[in-house]
């Protein structure tokens, strides 16, 4: 019998003649996923529903009313409304309390996030009734909000971070997000910008098209971004096409574990051109391209198609073996803290197109100047106070109970970045909250990390009330990695140094 033909022979022989009632459907995809499961980590099935969530945040935009939110104890919390949204022209708030989605009551009951927002969302033109509890208002306001086109950004942060040095964080790659970096480079050009700090960090990855297309900013004509091959599929160039607006200026790329796939992309290729000089820690080592193949019923597979390269031939895939625990084994090796805990075979080892400085393939993108993990001021009491969201809760709660004043007080959020102060009383209402989340506190590790709970505190508020760069625009302040990074690009002759190959310190 043709092996391709086994498969049906036997589902139907479980169908037709097994003992009892079998879920056909699930059978089928549970023989599909432990096939993929057999040939690398990144191949995978997924059904529809799942299909959908996946490729939501990519595809740049979903239907729904247009709220920002948080849970705050069983209870949605509107943090903003999107602008020009649903919820904005039906009247919603920063600050309301969504208690029932078309008549279903969704506060107090332990429903999970995705699905109250299964709840609230739904296809462009339909209606969702929402009731709403809002401060000084005795009784429940109801809504009837048109669901329409919500856009979903990619871009986290950008603003100056200091007066040349432009800050831009990406948190994927989607189909808005060059169209979001060019507005971004636009705005901070305006503002003086003439050099960029570029932040990958987190940043899981997306569609390599979108990486190509940032890529393009900072590249000559010409130049090779990434070529992918595989065994079915040939060899095809992906080349900068010369439009690029920042081709001239200074540029560091920051990384971390976390960093993967077109994120590895972009700043593989960066620093296989000596084009930007790569700051943080070893990225995470996905060089796999997947190609989907959907059903008709709108699940698919996406299966690896082939493996992509950086200009200088780096295949940065790190090796399937214990995968799911590598980034655990790169921690317990000390790999977080030191530089000199990497080790890379010889046999990686290119060089880079324009200096001839070496670099290493093999599993992730080697920053240039390495940063090491701070631990100073994580404590496990800081862990627990966010790992059990108490001082995020308390941080909504500052905002709900004090949001006219802070904004009357603070008109712009370079007024409370510069002026406001976490006072010892916020702190200590705080740490009141946490006994009574059973958190065990421990004075030493308290003041160990009271800065940073301080500054986190800090940056939930701005983001609420003003925009989410201002998050990062208070926490960065505190990041080792955005430090070293203005340092470097502050400093020509070092900055200079690194890309000629000259300074090798921080590797």
């Amino acid at each position: 019998m043709p092996y391709d033909q086994k498969l049906r022979w036997a589902e139907r022989a479980i169908s037709e003649f097994y003992v009892d009632t079998v879920d056909e459907e699930k059978l089928v995809e549970t023989a599909i996923n432990a096939m993929l499961e057999k040939l690398d980590p990144h191949s995978r099935y997924t059904n529809a529903e799942e299909t959908r969530q996946m490729t939501e945040p990519l595809q740049g935009n979903f239907s729904g009313v247009g709220i920002q939110f948080n849970m705050q104890k069983d209870t949605l919390y509107v943090i903003q409304t999107v602008a020009g949204g649903p919820s904005e022209k039906a009247g919603i708030l920063a600050g309301d309390r969504i208690i029932a989605v078309n008549d279903t009551t969704i506060a107090g009951v332990k429903m999970r996030n995705t699905d109250i927002m299964k709840r609230i969302r739904g296809p462009k033109g339909t209606k969702v009734k929402l009731q709403v509890i809002r401060r000084q208002v005795a009784e429940p306001i109801d809504f009837v909000i048109t669901r329409d086109d919500i856009p979903i950004n990619s871009l986290d942060a950008a603003y100056m971070a200091d007066a040349t040095t432009g800050y831009i964080r990406l948190s994927r790659f989607g189909s808005s997000t060059d169209k979001e970096m060019s507005e971004a480079v636009a705005k901070l050009k305006k503002q003086g910008m003439k050099q960029l700090i570029l932040d990958l960090c987190d940043n899981g990855g997306g569609y390599l098209e979108t990486a190509i297309e940032v890529c393009n900013h900072f590249l000559e004509r010409g130049d090779l971004i990434v070529y992918t091959e595989g065994l079915s599929v040939p060899r095809q160039d992906s080349r900068a096409n010369g439009w690029g607006d920042l081709k001239d200026i200074d540029l560091v790329v920051m990384v971390n574990q976390y960093s993967a796939s077109a994120s590895e992309i972009v700043s593989g290729a960066l620093q296989d051109h000596d084009r930007a000089v790569v700051v943080g820690r070893r990225t995470f080592g996905k060089g796999l391209v997947q190609r989907p193949f959907p059903f008709p019923d709108g699940s698919l597979i996406r299966l690896t198609v082939a493996r992509y390269y950086t200009p200088a031939g780096r295949c940065i895939q790190k090796p399937y073996d214990d995968y799911e625990h590598e980034l655990l084994n790169r921690y317990k090796h000390g790999e977080f803290y030191s530089a000199d805990s990497i080790h890379f075979a010889d046999s990686l080892k290119v060089y880079t197109l324009r200096n001839r400085r070496v670099i290493y393939g093999g599993g992730g993108v080697m920053p240039d100047v390495f940063v090491p993990f701070d631990t100073t001021q994580y404590t496990d009491f800081y862990r627990d106070l966010t790992a059990r969201g108490t001082l995020h809760q308390n941080a909504v709660a500052y905002v709900d109970a004090h949001r006219k004043e802070i904004k009357a007080t603070y008109p712009t959020s370079d007024d409370f970045i510069e002026r406001f102060t976490v006072t010892d009383d916020i702190l200590d209402n705080l740490l009141a909250e946490a006994r009574r989340d059973s958190i065990k506190f421990d004075s030493a590790q308290y003041e160990l990390s009271r800065e940073l709970i301080a500054d986190v505190f800090k940056a939930i508020v701005a983001r609420d009330i003003y925009a989410d760069s201002d998050y990062f625009r208070v926490v960065n302040r505190r990041n080792p990695m955005l430090v070293e990074a203005l340092a470097i690009i502050n400093d020509k002759r070092r900055y200079n140094s690194i890309l000629q190959g000259n300074d090798t310190a921080g590797r």
